[in-house]
């Protein structure tokens, strides 16, 4: 399925573009995940889902397919499998980034194939989750991120990428050394069933339509039987 999102952040384009590439800067800033460890280009972390009162964890990896710092567009490509292999998550997001004044909107377009307890939401209500985490992001990025950067001079943006572009720039010797460890705090599950709370509200008239119909359809089937055997009867 396809989930398109749009945000906006009070950052110019060039400090959120460096910010937005650096995945073990915005790490903890994604609900429910944990950046691990990074070994070249490949970042490793879980994921933390909760449905009902069940917690499923998710490792998986994240890797850039492609990044174009002139027209501030990136591909990430993103996997993940349930540790106790009740399902899998695939995803390719793309960010596309355009200047609004001094701030800057991002589009976002993720291609999302899932499998497991996850895939009982529908396309409606992962769409209504994906929205809400999207918007707890982007306030965990402006306050923890974005706001320790002095953004309104162009010295602050130039070192956020900086850092952003070490990694691509690693020799093949480095890229080879073992994965490197990250330190980073334990992140809570994402409670699904809270999130979607407002769309199984939404679910529930609709529900409740079926529900009455075929109820109507089973009593129409019982009297008819009622009226056949009293027939019978008769004769």
């Amino acid at each position: 399925m396809e989930l398109s999102n749009e945000f906006v952040v009070t950052a110019p384009i060039e400090a959120t573009w460096a910010v937005l590439t650096d995945l073990e800067r915005i790490a903890p800033c994604l609900p429910g995940a944990q950046l691990d460890e990074v070994e070249g280009e490949e970042y490793r972390g879980t994921v933390k889902v909760k449905v009902g009162p069940i917690t499923s964890q998710y490792k998986g990896t994240a890797t850039f397919v492609s990044l174009d710092p002139v027209e501030h567009r990136a591909v990430l490509r993103a996997t993940g499998r349930d540790t106790r292999g009740q399902g899998n998550a695939t995803a390719t997001v793309t960010a596309a980034l355009s200047p609004e004044g001094d701030r800057t909107k991002v589009s976002v377009t993720t291609e999302l194939d899932i499998s497991g307890k996850v895939a009982q939401f529908g396309r409606g209500m992962l769409a209504d989750i994906s929205t809400k985490l999207l918007g707890q992001f982007v306030e965990r990025l402006e306050n923890d991120v974005l706001g320790a950067i002095d953004t309104s001079t162009p010295a602050d943006a130039a070192s956020a990428m900086t850092n952003t572009d070490a990694p691509a720039t690693e020799t093949p010797a480095a890229a080879t050394e073992a994965p490197r460890k990250i330190a980073a705090t334990d992140n809570a599950p994402v409670d699904l069933g809270k999130l979607a709370g407002s769309s199984m509200l939404k679910a529930i008239p609709v529900v409740g339509v079926v529900v009455l119909f075929v109820m109507k359809l089973l009593r129409g089937k019982r009297r008819s039987k009622q009226r056949a055997a009293e027939a019978s009867q008769g004769e």
